[in-house]
């Protein structure tokens, strides 16, 4: 384990087709805790996610996991180098069942126990592991997609907008998970609802138009005078 940050991203430049998306974008996560990534839709939140995923390739920049530059690495061999990636949309399969994508999230993983630890963090799944995915509430494919990318033992989980379309009761849950979670490990969140991304990051990143606008504690870029200004719709 390296003595610096578990996720250092450097410089990234990433492009659509020919539009530049993120300009010179740089973040850093802790090997423990949660970072959230906040912004207005549009800002490149979901671009960087992708970009540090290995899903866009960036134009140039650099992506360091534990030390190691993943830049140029595929999406399978990051995630074997313990990256995991929840992504906002279609994050389950939803024609298999419950047992069915948990098992495929457990591939090279055979020891059953660590499905029932998924399970144990997520408990409503354990009543419906026969059910097919497509048929759970939104709140449930949350939890089958988190549950799902912790099978894969990752040391660093991006999280792409966890609780959109989710009932609040259920958002309760999820959020209580999550920071649960970042005591065990490292976070990146992309989350619009403020309130909850504070309650579970000890850091943040607010970006504009590609860029960092604001950083700091989840405390100071809180009370910084220009944040709702940047969230604004």
């Amino acid at each position: 384990m390296s003595d610096g940050p578990l996720l250092e991203v450097h410089d990234l430049c990433t492009f659509y087709s020919r539009s530049q998306v993120l300009f010179d974008l740089s973040i850093r996560a802790p090997h423990t805790g949660a970072v959230a990534i906040l912004g207005r839709n549009g800002a490149g939140k979901t671009t960087l996610l992708q970009s540090i995923a290995g899903e866009l390739r960036p134009r140039s920049g650099r992506v360091v996991v534990d030390g190691e530059d993943c830049t140029r690495l595929s999406t399978e061999r990051r995630a074997r180098r313990g990256l995991g990636y929840v992504p906002q949309e279609h994050a389950v399969f939803s024609g298999l069942s419950v047992r069915e994508n948990l098992a495929i999230g457990a591939l090279g993983n055979p020891d059953s126990r660590e499905i029932d630890q998924s399970l144990s963090l997520f408990p409503k799944l354990a009543d419906r592991l026969d059910q097919i995915a497509g048929t759970l509430s939104g709140g449930e494919r949350k939890m089958l997609a988190i549950g799902r990318a912790l099978l894969g033992r990752p040391k660093l989980l991006l999280l792409d907008e966890p609780t959109e379309g989710v009932w609040v009761g259920v958002i309760e849950e999820i959020a209580e998970r999550l920071a649960a979670l970042s005591k065990e490990m490292a976070l990146v969140i992309v989350e619009q609802h403020m309130e909850l991304a504070f309650s579970i990051a000890d850091y943040a990143y607010v970006i504009d138009r590609g860029q960092v606008a604001i950083e700091g504690t989840a405390d100071e870029v809180q009370a910084d005078p220009g944040l709702l200004r940047l969230l604004a719709p």
